[in-house]
């Protein structure tokens, strides 16, 4: 299940989401160019950049709480964080302003990763991705829009089919997929870091909540009817031009 857009895209740029993405590729390219002939330099580069509980949990390597919020693992990785900064990031940044919402997604980014931390603290496996600053994101766009209808590709082997469906559901079927992966999981054993996923969910919220009762908590609900303050886009699905073969009688 992927959230493919929104239906109340910003009304301004999104120069924050933009750049943020646009980073994120280049740093994925740059080092897949530089690296992907040699393990024993990918290995050191993960080590340097990824944040390794251990090493953060001696005092050591204190960068890396940020570093590692661009490095990503492999392509699908990449593109799966991405998509959903896009998706969810402009009516945040809209909303708040680039500069803060720079900050708000840099600081989601922390508290996901020590969330992560505090659950291994003496993990040595480094952890990479914008996943942790991306939950946050998710998180605020839970509080501030829970109505709005996003719209979601759903495949299951061959099939694959377009629904609206509101926010608050895919949100809180995401985060409660997290739940549920992240305590069934050994976290020092590597994979998946479900906890900065759930530490950048929870803190994307909390961070929120000052602006979402400056906005009139429940009344700003009510005057945007839970959805981004910008006109609905209209998409239209157009039909595939390939040829359908029937069968003969």
């Amino acid at each position: 299940m992927f959230p493919i857009r929104d239906h109340n895209p910003s009304g301004r740029v999104p120069y924050v989401v933009y750049a943020l993405i646009l980073v994120n590729v280049a740093v994925y390219a740059l080092t897949w160019a530089e690296l992907s002939l040699d393990v024993r330099a990918i290995d050191r580069f993960y080590t340097d950049w990824g944040l390794q509980p251990v090493e953060l949990s001696s005092g050591q390597d204190l960068h890396t709480v940020f570093t590692s919020m661009f490095v990503h693992g492999g392509l699908l990785h990449l593109a799966g964080n991405m998509l959903f900064l896009w998706v969810f990031g402009d009516n945040l940044e809209d909303t708040l302003g680039p500069v803060r919402f720079l900050g708000y997604y840099l600081a989601c980014g922390v508290a996901a990763a020590l969330l992560q931390v505090a659950v291994s603290p003496w993990s040595p496996v480094p952890m990479v991705g914008a996943s942790g600053a991306i939950a946050g994101v998710m998180g605020g766009y839970l509080l501030l829009f829970p109505k709005a209808r996003v719209d979601v590709l759903i495949y299951i082997v061959i099939f694959f089919r377009i629904f609206p469906v509101r926010a608050w559901i895919v949100l809180m079927v995401w985060i409660g997929i997290q739940l549920v992966q992240g305590f069934s999981m050994d976290p020092d054993q590597g994979g998946v870091a479900y906890f900065a996923h759930i530490g950048g969910f929870i803190a994307g919220m909390v961070l929120m909540v000052p602006s979402w009762l400056w906005r009139g908590g429940p009344r700003f609900w009510s005057r945007t009817e839970g959805r981004p303050p910008h006109p609905a886009a209209e998409y239209v699905l157009t039909g595939s031009r390939i040829p359908r073969v029937r069968r003969r009688p």
